[in-house]
Parts: structure tokens; sequence; C-alpha cells
């Protein structure tokens, strides 16, 4: 099973609401859990650091996903995305794919020229370097995240209503689209928590039974923390849910305590 697949996707599967007060900042992190059933398959996390490009400070985002116990005999996955992008425009200025998934491998570092809508892609595996076109305001995978997040508000959305990001990933611009279907109290480990649904258009095929078989559950309140993420597979399903974190802008409202 591509536990890869499911995280990379994982790393987008939010909307989010543009505030006055900050959403995310320096030291903010997430673990999740990703698991079929009582099963634990692996863990992702996310963590956002400071960095310095173009003589500037930026935002430097760091997610891991990874395999344990006897997944990781299985079908091992130790998946490293980064990105920099600029604390005000949520532009990127690189990311970093670093990839092990069952053995299949990729070690990659893209640098955007937002003037000039370009990223040159340096795959250091294959010993290539490539400049592909791309359209204005491109994100990368895991910045995509963070500029829904803190760029993109929400509040005008009904019920089948999407929204859309052009985003770069594999060697090529993707119209990345997340559809909002509802609001929903869930029980976490934390306690009842109000939440709102969305689900991401993906490929169907080998790995997903349809076009709608992800869906994910975010926090309704300012943190817009990803709480659940399920995904149909061909065969079963797949959940991650937020296991700790730290660092948060804002306070998680819970309504019931565990």
């Amino acid at each position: 099973m591509k536990i890869g697949i499911i995280f990379a996707l994982f790393l987008v599967m939010t909307s989010f609401d543009t505030q006055k007060d900050p959403v995310f900042d320096v030291g903010e992190w997430f673990k999740f859990r990703i698991h079929y059933g009582f099963v634990t398959a692996g863990y992702a996390t996310l963590e956002v650091k400071e960095s310095t490009r173009n003589n500037k400070k930026v935002f430097h985002a760091i997610g891991k996903g990874y395999t344990t116990g006897m997944s990781k005999f299985f079908f091992k996955v130790e998946d490293i995305y980064e990105s920099y992008f600029d604390k005000a425009t949520g532009k990127p200025y690189q990311f970093v794919r670093k990839i092990d998934e069952g053995g299949y491998t990729k070690n990659q570092e893209g640098f955007f020229n937002q003037d000039k809508n370009t990223i040159l892609v340096k795959d250091y595996k294959n010993k290539n370097e490539n400049t592909f076109a791309t359209p204005e305001n491109v994100q990368d995978i895991l910045s995509t995240f963070y500029y829904l997040r803190k760029h993109q508000s929400i509040n005008k959305l009904k019920v089948g209503e999407s929204i859309a990001i052009d985003m770069f990933f594999d060697d090529e611009t993707t119209k990345f689209k997340l559809k909002f279907i509802g609001k929903e109290d869930i029980d976490t480990k934390f306690g009842t928590v109000s939440t709102m649904i969305f689900r991401p258009l993906v490929q169907s095929g080998r790995v997903f039974k349809e076009e709608e078989s992800l869906t994910v559950w975010i926090s309704d309140d300012e943190n817009k923390l990803p709480i659940r993420i399920k995904a149909s597979l061909a065969v079963g399903s797949i959940k991650a849910d937020l296991e700790s974190f730290k660092g948060l802008q804002n306070s998680f409202k819970i309504k019931v305590k565990q």
C-alpha cells in the first residue's frame, strides 16, 4: 500500500480562514498517527522553523512521514518534504523532496523564480536538472498547506463549492481542488471537536477507489488544524489522526474534553 502517496496528499488536504491574528508561526509542530483501525502503520509530522533566503527571513516548513512496527518491514517509508516560503506572500522560494517508499526513491530540490514564472528542478538521484514554466503564484506541495491556511477564506463557501490552487509536483503543475462538504462534531483523543469537512479531488486508479476517495476534517476554530483524514483505497481504508501538537497561535477549542 502506498503510504507515501497518502502522506504526500495529506500535507495539502486543508483549507483555512484568513484572520487578523497569526494562524501559525515559527515553533508550530503537529504529529499524526496513520493507522488501519487499531493498527498503527506510521506517523507524519509537520514543523515550522525560520531560515534565510534572498537576504530575508522566511518560513521553513518540514514534513516527515515514516512507517513503523510491522508496516516498516512490509513497506518501508521514509519521506521528507521541505519548503522555504515568504512570510508575507506565502510564495515559495525552494522545495526539497527526499523519499524512500519501498525502495522507490527520489532526491530533488526545486528553485522558484516567481518573477519569470519558472522553476529549476535539480534531480540528484539521476544527476540532471530541468527548468519548467509555471503559472503565477504557483505553490509546492508543502507550501500549499500553509498558503491555503493563511491566505484563503472559506467564509463564503457553500456546501459543494471548491477552492483551487496551482501546485507544482512531480515535474508538472496541477490544479489542486478542495470541495467543502459540510460540518461535523467528531470524537478525538482530545475530546469532541467541531470540524469542517473537505474532499480533495484526486485521480482514481490503482490506489484510490474514485476521484473523491479522500476526506479531511479541519477544526472549526482559529487554528484550522487538520484533525482527521480518511482515504478509501482499492482494498480497505486508512486514517490519519492528530496525535499531538505544540506552538499553536490560538486556543484549540474542544467541546467535550476526554
